[in-house]
């Protein structure tokens, strides 16, 4: 397979020098943003087919899921768990791949939601995640993006609440570096950023496999948060 996606262009060259005065704002001025009717209905739809199925089954929440690809292997790599993936555009969930032909394995759930909305609902619930995906999020790469960016987000302290281990990917090396400066910032936990380079029989999602065809050096974090 040949691709020719191409790598985040952007004016920053490293950590953002904001990002300490943004996390430190978002600590001391609560996140209130009013919960959407759509995304309470799909986060108390998803909790209670967990407790449904199996209410025992440590949670992984694939968030951003895309066209689901991530969570269907998630679901059959961990099978003792149970598996959330969201996305808020419900044509990708919908979209015929590969993995959906033989149905959805039965301890996963793709649920349509804004992440804003259902990781604060999540953490309202007391939830507490086993492994928390962040797969390729959008980099945002502008310098003028930072608040977009997911640890730049006022909502980056609700999902730092979830707990569990956190694993993000991107082939934006700035992006990782920057999360993981933020979790250190926010949690005290050192956080290592690596090269990432997955066999063909590892990749998760559409974009790793494309921006491994194009030849793109890809980095990620795990972290166990408190």
């Amino acid at each position: 397979m040949q691709a020719n996606s191409r790598v985040p262009s952007s004016a920053q060259t490293g950590i953002h020098e904001q990002l300490a005065t943004l996390l430190d704002r978002h600590r001391h001025a609560p996140f209130l943003k009013p919960y959407a009717d759509y995304n309470r209905v799909a986060c108390e739809a998803s909790l209670a087919r967990h407790q449904r199925i199996a209410p025992h089954a440590p949670l992984i929440l694939d968030a951003c899921c895309g066209v689901g690809e991530s969570s269907i292997a998630l679901a059959r790599a961990f099978p003792d768990h149970y598996v959330i993936g969201v996305d808020q555009s419900a044509s990708r969930l919908a979209r015929n791949i590969d993995g959906k032909a033989d149905g959805l394995p039965e301890n996963l759930d793709l649920v349509r939601a804004d992440l804003v909305d259902y990781w604060r609902l999540l953490r309202d619930a007391g939830v507490r995640l086993d492994r928390h995906y962040l797969l390729y999020p959008n980099p945002w790469p502008k310098i003028g993006h930072l608040a977009r960016r997911w640890h730049g987000h006022p909502v980056f302290p609700a999902m730092l609440a979830l707990g569990g281990v956190l694993e993000c990917r991107s082939n934006w090396a700035i992006y990782v570096e920057e999360m993981a400066r933020a979790i250190t910032l926010a949690t005290g936990r050192d956080v290592v950023v690596e090269a990432y380079a997955p066999e063909p029989t590892q990749v998760l999602t559409p974009f790793e496999r494309k921006y491994l065809a194009s030849g793109h050096a890809l980095s990620r974090l795990r972290v166990a948060l408190p």
